[in-house]
């Protein structure tokens, strides 16, 4: 990567399953912005997964990690497929993404969920219930009980098995989570939901109690309220639209983020951003990722959904580049795409004409150079 001090680095690493495929779409659309906007950055591609395993016997290669290591930016595709079955799970494990989000603290998950007036024929809630939804979850990322020892799976004196796995929070992990919440409700309509399960989990009340504390500390400007994760559930399909920024753990902010794709009309269409601490320098380690998973019964057929990654982009441009107004012009091409009526098989209506995974690339691409050329006009 070039060294010079202007320009953010940006590893590429497309994983496997429709990863490399729909992160060919977005950097297509890196590279527009590079071209057309004079947006300072270099570009390096990086493998992940079974092709790097073959040829290394890692899925994380050193030359994957060394990329991922120097960039300020690392736009993720997708892990998992069949092909797992082909790497060892040691293999596996010392190349996993929950590896390097422990290895990069990238403690803040965001998910925006924004639902598309173009998409509420196709999608699965009542475009009533969809109207003026915009909000934000931000998922701790690096603690909770996906990290939590004692863990394992262990045979009793009676020969039955047990699983077991620890959930745990220290103040500190909760404090910064929180944080983030509440400075990003600042930028947006002043409103956080915490949510927890205070009624039944200890954890969950350290939870609460810190999160209060915080914010009668330094956040007192900003409403709070809390929800147990249950009703929260409940309340994503219900009325999403009451939400501004909601905050939570690791494993119900996992769950509750993939309820909410029901929201935004596809779980293909949602981008997400990984967040790191601020340095001295005031920069921050951040991964790009569409929501998705590798979806591997479609791999290689050339008709995923690319728009998660693409939004995750703007995400890119936004948080890591600070290039808002760019970010802007990226997320009104992609509801110009679909306000045209381009759609990809997973969010096409019946009778629709459904797009293939570049022709979709295509059609935001085209929508960049008319909106540009509007502006320039």
């Amino acid at each position: 990567m070039s060294t010079q001090s202007n320009m953010v680095k940006v590893a590429v690493v497309g994983g496997e399953g429709i990863g490399p495929e729909v992160t060919a779409q977005s950097r297509r659309v890196l590279d527009w912005f590079a071209a057309k906007r004079g947006v300072p950055m270099t570009l390096r591609e990086a493998q992940y997964g079974l092709i790097p395993y073959l040829a290394t016997g890692k899925v994380l290669p050193e030359d994957t990690a060394e990329a991922m290591d120097e960039a300020d930016a690392i736009l993720w595709g997708a892990t998992g497929g069949p092909e797992t079955t082909e790497v060892p799970a040691a293999a596996r494990k010392a190349g996993s993404l929950l590896g390097l989000r422990s290895k990069y603290d990238l403690y803040a998950n965001l998910r925006p969920i924004v639902a598309s007036p173009a998409l509420s024929a196709s999608a699965p809630l009542k475009a009533e219930v969809l109207d003026g939804v915009d909000f934000v979850i931000i998922r701790e990322l690096t603690s909770g009980i996906y990290f939590g020892e004692p863990r394992g799976i262990e045979t009793l004196p009676d020969g039955q098995r047990r699983g077991f796995n620890t959930e745990q929070y220290t103040t500190n992990q909760i404090r910064r989570v929180a944080r983030s919440a509440f400075e990003l409700a600042r930028t947006r309509r002043n409103k956080v939901c915490s949510v927890d399960k205070a009624n039944v989990l200890e954890t969950s009340v350290v939870w609460r109690e810190e999160v209060i504390k915080l914010h009668k500390e330094e956040f007192s400007d900003v409403e709070l309220t809390h929800l147990y994760v249950d009703n929260a559930a409940m309340q994503i399909v219900r009325e999403p639209r009451q939400f501004d920024v909601m905050v939570t753990g690791n494993i119900f902010g996992d769950i509750l983020s993939d309820c909410a794709a029901m929201a935004s009309g596809s779980l293909g269409m949602l981008p997400s951003a990984s967040l790191g601490p601020v340095d001295r320098f005031g920069r921050r380690k951040a991964l790009y990722e569409p929501v998705h998973g590798s979806a591997p019964d479609i791999a290689g057929n050339g008709i995923a959904n690319p728009l998660g990654s693409i939004l995750s982009v703007a995400m890119l441009l936004r948080l890591t580049l600070n290039r808002p107004e760019d970010a802007d012009l990226l997320e009104k091409a992609v509801q110009t795409a679909l306000a045209s009526g381009a759609r990809t098989a997973d969010i096409a209506e019946a009778g629709a004409k459904k797009l293939s995974t570049v022709q979709m690339g295509d059609a935001v691409l085209g929508a960049l150079d008319k909106i540009s050329a509007k502006e320039h006009a």
